[in-house]
């Protein structure tokens, strides 16, 4: 896998994939400009009755671009029409080379015969090394511009304002800002 990193292939691309999350409908605790006398007190966190969402992220390593989507699971059925949007991104001549985790879902059987049907293929970290995923660190700066500070009403708001940020982060994706966040994570 380092090796991909280091020379990427001449027929394609490498893409790193993971998920984040669960996504739940909570105050998040963030910095703010001066303390309050009085701060508003954080509601109780012990039931989700909106449930959680999770967000499927990929970055493409050849222009340095974050995508995402926001889903209700995680399951191998939701990866594998996220795996279709990112096939449909790129030629279908243009190899993908998609880095995974271990995760149950991405051994599933249909996701390696729709990876060996598309012209994908799948590269899985070591067990417990899912820190070589390059992705990774790119968690950090999500985390402290979407999350931090934040109590959204909706999953809906939530979803908006992730896709927001991935937007910017792909515009700005060379400020020192986020390369200060992203260089907290270790990654290869």
């Amino acid at each position: 896998m380092e090796e991909l990193y280091k020379n990427p292939p001449k027929d394609g691309r490498v893409i790193c994939v993971d998920e984040f999350g669960p996504l739940s409908l909570q105050p998040y605790k963030g910095k703010g400009w001066f303390p309050q006398r009085r701060p508003t007190r954080l509601r109780a966190t012990y039931n989700r009755p909106h449930g959680v969402k999770h967000l499927l992220a990929a970055l493409d390593l050849k222009t340095d671009k974050l995508y995402g989507h926001v889903s209700k699971t995680k399951r191998h059925q939701d990866l594998l029409r996220f795996f279709q949007v990112l096939r449909r991104r790129f030629h279908h001549s243009e190899r993908l080379y998609l880095i995974l985790d271990n995760f149950s879902p991405h051994q599933h059987k249909k996701v390696k015969k729709w990876a060996s049907e598309n012209n994908v293929e799948l590269v899985f970290t070591p067990t417990y090394a899912s820190w070589l995923n390059r992705i990774e660190c790119h968690f950090g700066p999500l985390r402290k511009f979407v999350l931090e500070g934040s109590d959204f009403a909706k999953h809906q708001d939530l979803g908006l304002a992730i896709q927001a940020y991935l937007r910017w982060r792909n515009k700005n994706k060379r400020k020192a800002i986020i390369l200060r966040e992203q260089n907290k994570i270790k990654v290869v």
